[in-house]
């Protein structure tokens, strides 16, 4: 695995305020605007560079996203700011030399937007996909090697509209092994199987969770909404036994994330899940590694 040094830097102090971010040895450069320091933020030198820009937020309680490109950013805030209410923060993409010309934002644009269609959890207030433009062999290659250091830093300063959580085929090679999780509800004929992969929790295609969200639906258990967005997006499934069915892998961000969407209500993942090979509840599972790691020399 290949490290990265990501340097953030919060230019009025504040965590919430106008953020820097940049990759060490990347021209990128990412500017994150909360609207309420649009003034202050659209007057800097990079918000008038050649870019792209991403305007997040919600609608009816339900995630937005737009995504656009021009050859003065600042200008297209200012007419968005005009125009469309429902957005709260923006997030401008441009270069530290303003390198990028027309056909690269363009590129960049129509690949933001085809990895939040194929993300599929953030509704595109973007009327239509922009089709590609033409460039030569080497500067698409060049957008490409932007992009996959563009994803890192949103993910880094939580812009999570272009990441894709489900994962299609097994992805477990036997060379790649992998924690294994069960969740059992014997009287609902519910089980799920998941896996410890890095970061991500991930429950197997093919596992049962329960038909239909039964637990509260108020804000702050907002679980129920992650699983009312998989039944709509087709990853639950009708099943057997009157339960829904896992149609493809699934990367969940916690195990509690996990447990909530399998027995429909808000759920103690770490309790609930518990480890095959020793039949710990992935707690204490977690705990007795911690304590041989700190014992080894």
């Amino acid at each position: 695995m290949n490290g990265k040094s990501l340097e953030l830097f919060f230019i009025d102090g504040e965590p919430d305020g106008l953020l820097t971010a940049e990759v060490f040895n990347w021209t990128g450069h990412v500017l994150s605007i909360p609207r309420t320091k649009l003034v202050s933020a659209l007057s800097r030198q990079e918000a008038k560079h050649t870019g792209v820009y991403v305007l997040l937020g919600e609608d009816d309680g339900e995630e937005m996203l737009y995504v656009g490109e021009g050859e003065n950013i600042s200008d297209r805030i200012k007419s968005h700011d005009a125009k469309k209410d429902w957005w709260t923060r923006a997030v401008l993409v441009t270069t530290t030399s303003d390198a990028l010309n027309k056909a690269h934002v363009q590129y960049l644009e129509s690949k933001l937007i085809e990895k939040a269609i194929r993300a599929g959890h953030t509704k595109l207030d973007n009327s239509a996909k922009p089709s590609l433009p033409g460039i030569n062999e080497a500067a698409q290659a060049n957008m490409e090697a932007f992009l996959e250091q563009l994803f890192v830093v949103l993910r880094a300063i939580r812009v999570d509209a272009f990441t894709e959580q489900a994962r299609h085929g097994t992805e477990m090679g036997a060379d790649k092994p992998n924690e294994v999780f069960e969740l059992l509800l014997k009287k609902e004929g519910i089980k799920a199987t998941a896996v410890l992969d890095g970061s991500e929790f991930i429950v197997q295609s093919g596992s049962s969770a329960r038909e239909a969200w039964i637990g509260d639906r108020t804000p702050q258990t907002s679980y129920w909404k992650l699983h009312d967005q998989l039944v709509t997006q087709g990853i639950l499934v009708e099943g057997s036994d009157g339960n829904r069915a896992f149609s493809v892998n699934y990367a969940f961000s916690s195990t509690s994330a996990a447990g909530a969407v399998v027995t429909g209500r808000s759920t103690a993942g770490p309790l609930t899940w518990k480890h095959v090979k020793s039949g710990m509840t992935y707690r204490d599972w977690e705990a007795d590694l911690l304590s041989k790691r700190v014992e080894e020399p």
